[in-house]
C-alpha cells in the first residue's frame, strides 16, 4: 500500500508539473514585450556589447552590437535559436516579409553557452551577439528579440524589445520642474524641439509620431504628443503639463556581491539546505520624507562578484529577503517588490505578504549575485497600473533619464521608421 501512495504520489506530481509547463507553452501567441516565458529561465539582460547597465538601442548600420545573456536553472543545456521581429511604434508586428526585413537567416542557434563552476544551484549560462553575420536587419525600427526552443518557434522562452535607430532628427531636449505650481516639487517636466534636416515630412502632425520614456521603462511613456507650433522648420513640444512625469525617488539598493562581509545595506547572510540566505536591512516607507541624493543606476542591476573571476558563470543564485516595516497592512491594495529585477512587471513571486506577528511585509525572490537597485509597488484592488510613488514619493529633484523616440511614417508607408532617438538627463549632464 506504501509503495501504491509513493507511485499516485508521482504520478500527480507529473501531471502537476506536465500541466505547468503547459501553461508556460500554452501560449502560442507572442507578447510583445519584455517577458519570461519558462520558470527555469532567469537573469535576462540585453544590453549593448561592453556597455554595462546601457539600454537595448544601438544606431542604424554603425556595426554596433547588443548582448543578450541568460541562465537557465539546469544541469543540462537546451537547444534555442533566436529571430527577429519588426514591429511599428505602437510595438505591433509590421507584417513585412521577412525577406525584405533581414538579411542572412530567418533565425539562427544560440552557441556560446558555458555551464556554471562550483555553484550551490547549478545553471547554464548563455550569450548572443547580434545583429551579426547570419542575422542582420536591413530596416530601421522597433525590433522584439526572440528566443524559442529550436525546431518549435511556438515554445518561447524569452521576448526582449530592442531598437535599431537612425540619427535623422535633431532633437534638442531640457529637463526641468513642472511648470503648473502645484506639480513643482513632485514632477518633470520634459520640453524638446524637432528639426528634420534630413527627412522629407509634409505632414508632421499625420506623420511623425514622438514618444518619451523614463529610464528606459516601457511602462512610464508618454506618446501621441503632437507640435504646439511649427516656426523656421522647427517643431515646438514646450508644453507645460501633457509633457510631466512624476519625478519618483532615487531607487533602493541591495548588494549581493560578497557573503564574506556585511555591507549598508544588508543584515545579514546564512545558508541551508535550501541554500545561500541573504537579508535587505528592514525599511519603511519613503512617502514622506525629504529627497535626498543618492546615487543609482535608475532601477537596472549588474551581475557582479568579488570572490570569483567570472560572475557570468560564478556568481551564485541567492534567496533575497525583503523586509518593509508597516505597522498595518495597507487597505484594498497589494504591496510588491519592483524594478529591473521584476522586468518592470507585477510578478506573483514579488508579491509581498503581510506578517502580523513582525508588522511588515515579506518577500523572498532567488537571485543572481550582484548590485541591485529596486522599489516598492503598489497595486490597488481593481486597477491595473501599478504606483511606484506611493510608498517612495516623488520629487522633482530625483535624478532621471529621458528618452526621445521620433518615428516617421510617410503616406503609403509599410512600418513605423524611427529616424530620431536623444538622452536627456534630469541634471543636465549625461
Amino acid at each position: 500500500m506504501k509503495v501504491r501512495n509513493q507511485f499516485v504520489f508521482c504520478f500527480s506530481l507529473l501531471i502537476a508539473f506536465s500541466v505547468e509547463a503547459q501553461d508556460y507553452f500554452k501560449n502560442d501567441f507572442i507578447r510583445y514585450e519584455d517577458y519570461i516565458y519558462s520558470p527555469v529561465i532567469g537573469t535576462v539582460v540585453l544590453e549593448k556589447m561592453n556597455q554595462p547597465l546601457s539600454d537595448p538601442a544601438i544606431a542604424f548600420n554603425s556595426g554596433d552590437q547588443l548582448v543578450l545573456s541568460f541562465d537557465e536553472l539546469s544541469t543540462e543545456a537546451g537547444d534555442y535559436s533566436y529571430s527577429f521581429i519588426l514591429c511599428n511604434s505602437n510595438w505591433q508586428p509590421a507584417g513585412i516579409p521577412e525577406s525584405q526585413v533581414i538579411q542572412g537567416f530567418t533565425d539562427d542557434r544560440i552557441r556560446d553557452y558555458r555551464y556554471s563552476f562550483n555553484t550551490r544551484q547549478r545553471y547554464i549560462h548563455y550569450r548572443l551577439e547580434f545583429p551579426n553575420e547570419n542575422l542582420q536587419p536591413l530596416l530601421p525600427g522597433n525590433y522584439i528579440l526572440k528566443v524559442f526552443e529550436t525546431g518549435n518557434p511556438e515554445k518561447v522562452i524569452i521576448t526582449r524589445r530592442w531598437l535599431y535607430f537612425e540619427d535623422r532628427v535633431q532633437i534638442n531636449a531640457l529637463v526641468k520642474r513642472a511648470t503648473v505650481v502645484q506639480e513643482r516639487f513632485a514632477k518633470q517636466e520634459v520640453d524638446f524641439s524637432l528639426e528634420l534636416p534630413l527627412l522629407n515630412v509634409q505632414n508632421p502632425f499625420a506623420e511623425l509620431k514622438v514618444i518619451i520614456m523614463q529610464n528606459f521603462r516601457w511602462d512610464r511613456t508618454i506618446d501621441n504628443l503632437k507640435p504646439l507650433f511649427i516656426m523656421n522648420q522647427k517643431l515646438d513640444y514646450n508644453y507645460d503639463e501633457e509633457n510631466n512625469f512624476d519625478g519618483g525617488n532615487e531607487y533602493r539598493t541591495f548588494d549581493t556581491r560578497s557573503f564574506r562581509f556585511q555591507n549598508q545595506y544588508m543584515a545579514r547572510f546564512g545558508e541551508d539546505t535550501s541554500g545561500i540566505h541573504a537579508w535587505i536591512k528592514e525599511e519603511k516607507s519613503r512617502a514622506a520624507l525629504r529627497y535626498t541624493l543618492i546615487d543609482d543606476i535608475n532601477g537596472k542591476f549588474l551581475n557582479t562578484i568579488y570572490e570569483g573571476r567570472d560572475a557570468q558563470t560564478e556568481a551564485e543564485y541567492v534567496h533575497t529577503h525583503f523586509q518593509l516595516l508597516m505597522n498595518n497592512p495597507m487597505s484594498e491594495a497589494t504591496v510588491y517588490v519592483f524594478g529591473g529585477l521584476t522586468d518592470w512587471k507585477i510578478l506573483p513571486e514579488a508579491k509581498m505578504i503581510y506578517n502580523e506577528e513582525k508588522q511588515m511585509y515579506e518577500c523572498s525572490l532567488f537571485l543572481k549575485q550582484g548590485y541591485y537597485n529596486y522599489c516598492y509597488a503598489v497595486l490597488k484592488d481593481g486597477e491595473e497600473k501599478v504606483n511606484d510613488t506611493e510608498l517612495e514619493g516623488s520629487h522633482s529633484d530625483t535624478e532621471n533619464i529621458y528618452t526621445i523616440l521620433v518615428y516617421h511614417t510617410p503616406p503609403g508607408a509599410r512600418f513605423d521608421r524611427l529616424a530620431g532617438f536623444k538622452k536627456v538627463s534630469s541634471k543636465g549632464i549625461f
